[in-house]
This record gives C-alpha cells, sequence and structure tokens, in this order.
C-alpha cells in the first residue's frame, strides 16, 4: 500500500509501505545499534538482536540491553525530510488506484483520520478493511494497463487526496505545544509528511529529489516520548540530550502525524506520470512508446483544438502554449540553462474566472501544478523563498521549493497598484531569478546557496508582464462567451477520458525525448540567419536566433521528431513572425504599453 493512498491509520505497524515523495530537507546521519545483545538478569541468558530497520530496540519483560557488550556493532543511517510532490496532481492517485478512490471519497465522510496512534484503533481499521484492495494489482502500476484505464476521467477536485490529519501546514500534537508546522512547501497541502531512514547509498540523494521509497512503516508511540515534557529519560539515548529542545521536537515529531520509514529500496523519479514507463530506457518502454509515436499526430492536433477552445479561439496562443508544457531544461552552459521556455500570455480578461480555469485545465494535463497571485498582499506576506533555521537546525520550506518539472502559473491579472515591502522586493526578485536562470538562492542567514531548479512558468497577465519571459503572447480572443463560468466548465468534461489521458502521456513524454540538430540543418540554418541579417539587420538580432531555434525545438518534439528539418525550422520562423506582428499591432493601438 502507498501512503500517499492509503491513511496511516489504515495501515499495520511495520508492514511493507511504499511512499511517492520529494526531499524537502536532510537532517544530520544518526547512529543506531545495527546489532545489539540482551541479557535475561535471572538466568544470564544472552540473545542477540538485529537492530536495522527499526527506532525501538526490542527487548523483552524480562530482559536489558547489555550496552557494554562486545557483540554490539554501531552503525549509520541518513535521515531525509519527505514530503508529497508539492502541487500534485489528483489525476494520478485516480489512475493509479480508481477502486480505492471511490472508496475513500466514500468513507471519508464516515470515518474521521486518526492523528494520534492507538494500537487498538490500528488493529481494527487494518481488519475491517482487510478484504479491501489496499495492494493494487501489478497490472495497475504497469503502464500498459495505466493506458487502458483510460476510462477513469480523472476530473476530480483540484486537491490532493486526504490521506492524513485533515489540516494545511500546522497539526496540533497532543505532547507538543505550540502546534507543528509539517513544513509543506504548499498552503493547504495535504498528505502524510515521513522520516525517510536510508541505510546505504544516501550520498545520491539531495534536497528536492523526487522518490519512491519502499520501507518498512513504523509508527511506535514510544517515538512520540520526544516530546513529552514528562518523558522517562531512560527510556532515551543519552545523546538525544544533547540536541536542543527545538530540535528535539522538530527532528523527532509524534509517529502518528510523521511516520518513519526504514527504507529497502528507494529510486529517483524521472516523472510521476503514472500513465507512463518509469523509465523509457527498458525494452517494453520503447514498445510502449514507439507505439504511442505511431497516434502522435491526432493528438496533437487534438490538443491543439482543445487548447485554442480553452483561450477563447486563439490557435496562435495555442500552439505557444502546447510549445511550452512540454518545454524542459535540458542543459546548462556555465549558469545559463538551456530549453526554459516560459511564455507571457499577455491580453487576459481582468477576470479571476479566465485564469482560473486556465489553470484548472493545465492541472488537469500535468502531474504537478500552483498557481501564484501575484498581488502586492501574497508578494508582501508570502514566503517563497526557503531558509535555514539554526534553532531547530532545518530547512523551513518556501513556495518556490518545487520538484523538477512542476508548472507554476503566476497570476498578475489580479496586480494592483500599491507598494511593496523588503519580502515583497525580495519574492519578485527570487521569481526573476527563477524564470531567468532557473534556480532559487535559498537563505542561510549568513550566505545564500544556489539551488538549481527546473519549473515551466506561465504568466498571465493584461498587458506586459513586470517579470522577464522567453516569449510573450498577446491572447487575442476569437470568441467572447457570454458566461465564461460555463463556457470554461463545460471544456473539460466535453473532453472523453481517454483522449485526456492520451493528451497527458503526450506532454510528459515529449519532455523526456533527445532531440538533436545535424550539421546540414546546422549550416541551413546559419545561412539563413546570415541572409536575414542582410535584409533588414534591425530585424533579427543573435537573440531572436536563439529564441527560434528554440521555438524549433520544441516544435519539432511536438510533432514527434527527435531531429529539426527545414520544414519546422520554416514553420517556427512564421510562427515568431506571426506573434511578433501581433505585439506591433497591440503596440500601436495601446502606444508604449507592449
Amino acid at each position: 500500500p502507498s501512503l500517499n493512498d492509503v491513511p496511516v491509520h489504515y495501515l499495520k505497524p511495520n508492514s511493507l509501505v511504499k511512499f511517492r515523495c520529494m526531499v524537502q530537507d536532510m537532517f544530520d546521519p544518526e547512529f543506531y545499534m545495527g546489532v545489539y545483545e540482551t541479557v535475561d538478569p535471572n538466568t544470564n541468558a544472552r540473545v542477540l538482536h538485529f537492530g536495522k530497520y527499526r527506532d525501538v530496540a526490542e527487548c523483552g519483560p524480562q530482559q536489558e540491553i547489555d550496552l557494554n557488550s562486545s557483540q554490539t556493532v554501531t552503525s549509520e543511517r541518513q535521515t531525509l525530510y519527505c514530503v508529497p510532490v508539492p502541487g500534485e496532481s489528483a489525476w494520478p492517485v485516480v489512475v493509479l488506484n480508481p477502486q480505492f478512490y471511490a472508496y475513500i471519497s466514500a468513507s471519508q465522510a464516515r470515518v474521521s483520520p486518526s492523528t494520534s496512534y492507538t494500537p487498538s484503533r490500528h488493529k481494527r481499521s487494518y481488519e475491517e478493511d482487510e478484504d479491501m484492495d489496499l495492494h493494487p494489482s501489478k497490472q495497475k502500476e504497469q503502464h500498459m494497463g495505466n493506458r487502458g484505464g483510460g476510462d477513469i476521467h480523472g476530473c476530480v477536485e483540484p486537491k490532493r487526496l486526504e490521506t492524513e490529519a485533515p489540516a494545511g501546514h500546522h497539526l496540533i500534537s497532543p505532547n507538543c505545544s505550540p502546534p507543528l508546522d509539517l513544513n509543506f512547501p504548499l498552503p493547504g497541502e495535504k498528505g502524510p509528511a515521513c522520516l525517510v531512514k536510508v541505510y546505504e547509498s544516501w550520498e545520491s540523494f539531495k534536497v528536492n529529489d523526487v522518490l519512491e521509497v519502499y520501507g518498512v512503516l513504523s509508527v511506535d508511540p514510544v517515538l512520540s516520548l520526544v516530546n513529552n515534557e514528562e518523558r522517562d529519560s531512560s527510556a532515551l539515548d543519552p545523546m538525544e540530550c544533547m540536541d536542543t529542545a527545538e530540535e528535539q521536537r522538530v527532528h523527532s515529531p509524534p509517529a502518528s502525524l510523521v511516520p518513519r520509514i526504514h527504507v529497502i529500496l528507494a529510486q529517483k523519479l524521472q516523472h510521476i506520470n503514472p500513465l507512463l514507463p518509469a523509465c523509457l530506457k527498458e525494452e517494453e518502454s520503447k514498445t510502449f512508446v514507439s507505439n504511442f509515436m505511431s497516434e502522435l499526430s491526432p493528438v496533437r492536433a487534438e490538443l491543439l483544438g482543445f487548447l485554442t477552445h480553452a483561450l477563447l479561439g486563439d490557435s496562435l496562443a495555442a500552439e505557444y502554449l502546447i510549445l511550452h508544457l512540454i518545454s524542459t531544461v535540458y542543459a546548462r552552459r556555465d549558469v545559463l540553462p538551456l530549453g526554459k521556455f516560459t511564455v507571457n500570455l499577455s491580453g487576459c480578461p481582468r477576470n479571476s474566472i479566465f485564469t482560473e480555469h486556465i489553470y484548472r485545465i493545465i492541472q488537469q494535463l500535468v502531474p504537478a501544478s500552483h498557481r501564484l497571485q501575484m498581488t502586492i498582499e501574497n508578494m508582501n506576506h508570502s514566503r517563497l523563498i526557503p531558509h535555514k533555521d539554526y534553532a531547530a537546525n532545518r530547512l523551513v520550506t518556501g513556495v518556490l521549493q518545487l520538484a523538477s518539472n512542476t508548472s507554476l502559473v503566476v497570476d498578475e491579472t489580479q496586480l494592483e497598484q500599491g507598494q511593496l515591502d523588503t519580502t515583497g522586493v525580495r519574492n519578485v526578485t527570487a521569481l526573476g531569478n527563477l524564470i531567468t536562470w532557473q534556480k532559487v538562492d535559498y537563505d542561510f542567514n549568513y550566505h545564500r546557496m544556489e539551488f538549481p531548479c527546473n519549473i515551466n512558468v506561465l504568466i498571465t497577465s493584461e498587458g506586459r508582464s513586470l517579470l522577464p519571459s522567453d516569449c510573450q503572447v498577446h491572447l487575442q480572443p476569437q470568441i467572447i462567451p457570454p458566461n465564461m463560468e460555463e463556457y470554461m466548465s463545460s471544456l473539460l468534461t466535453a473532453v472523453l477520458p481517454s483522449v485526456l489521458n492520451k493528451f497527458r502521456i503526450y506532454l510528459s513524454l515529449l519532455r523526456l525525448l533527445d532531440y538533436s540538430i545535424s550539421d546540414e540543418v546546422t549550416k541551413a540554418v546559419e545561412e539563413d540567419f546570415v541572409e536575414m541579417r542582410k535584409n533588414d539587420p534591425e530585424s533579427i538580432t543573435a537573440d531572436d536566433l536563439h529564441k527560434t531555434l528554440l521555438v524549433a525545438r520544441f516544435l519539432s518534439l511536438s510533432a514527434g521528431q527527435t531531429t529539426l528539418s527545414r520544414e519546422r525550422w520554416l514553420r517556427a520562423k512564421q510562427l515568431e513572425a506571426q506573434r511578433k506582428a501581433r505585439l506591433q499591432q497591440q503596440k500601436c493601438v495601446n502606444g508604449n504599453e507592449l
């Protein structure tokens, strides 16, 4: 069973579980007794125990641990603080386990998830639901089965399934005060945070990595004693006392709120789309890819039509939105991220309904996303940049601590005149750095540390955005629906579930494909550039060439071509010419607005 889908109180302690998560923080390595010996004072009988995959030493009622035994082996493990992937959509859960989704949706009306550990409750919940399919069958895990699951629409409420206590950032534990901050990057997130204990190869993991871990679930109530002011000091390792009270509280939260997983297997994920094979390099996966690529053209045409309707009949804006959604940072040259393609969709109605529904549509197409409303109030009061809390010895998260390939929609349409304070200026600067350099500078008080990222940023605005962008596309609505709410809502319900799943595969798969330009085409592009400069030196710069090459790259990939052809290069030039002409036309209408 997965902790992403199943509430902790439904799971048997010390059972095997899996968890799809992002590494939010890495704590210091900890020592544990890998092998220890217990002795019976009455009979002097000695027993050796194995300490791996445990938080609490196993010791019978008539036994004592011999701390001075020559058989004791001290080992080391690394603790990762992991949270569910920030902004993860609900549809991947529905696709992976539709029966459980239907069950839990119904049962949440009658079952309140427990936030405290009660052994009898664990037993009762587990046995009551033993007939329930908590172990999804293998075919559900396999990509072919997932593709066949196209009957599941996945158009559910845009929130993560509730799999733990129903609060956002803060949960009140009976043993600690003030409330415990679970350190979710995005406000209102649900799902368990976990302390993931890794026993080998932890050097390969870093902050913000997306992992799937398989391991032993530990929710021993003894772990909560760390937060009890009246705890019996003999129950704890004396070394624990070297930590500050705040550090103890944060690093050893109640296991009922923050369960522990002792990792047997952990793997980094290329993506979190359950409709795709986990690794595209395997032989089975290559068959899946070739089968899908053979039907790519109609999928692209349907997606273009769908997005054109969503963008009020503007097919040019829909073309650029597709290119944006399949863009990804494929390499870095010095400090320059190659492949980023931030689009500023200007000309949006000053109507939150339109931008909100555009985001909802994107949310149904990509596995992880977030909408950031850029208002003076939000910029001045939001915590966008993660910072180090030295008193608690942890990284306090921020909104910009996101997993790779997350879609971030920045909504500027609600921005009004006002004064940015110091925090607001810092937040706007951080957004600009994210867009330009694909990095976030985490605040470590005495210095800043760069954390590279790969976030797709779409900016919606009335006029030209205050933030930098790689490409500005001015929206030209061809239809003005009398009821915007009704029009936008009907778009998603009109799409067949199987078609929606094809859109999801299309957008995720094309991000993962390799791409190259042959020497012959490179030479042709260079000659074309020189010719254009001859005709009108002012009309095209080196920056324009780079942008057109980027458009050509994603245009080729969107058609399933992994090399640039002459035809795609000409099409990219045509799109760029149309986009620039539209901006020039708007500039003439509105003076120097754009």
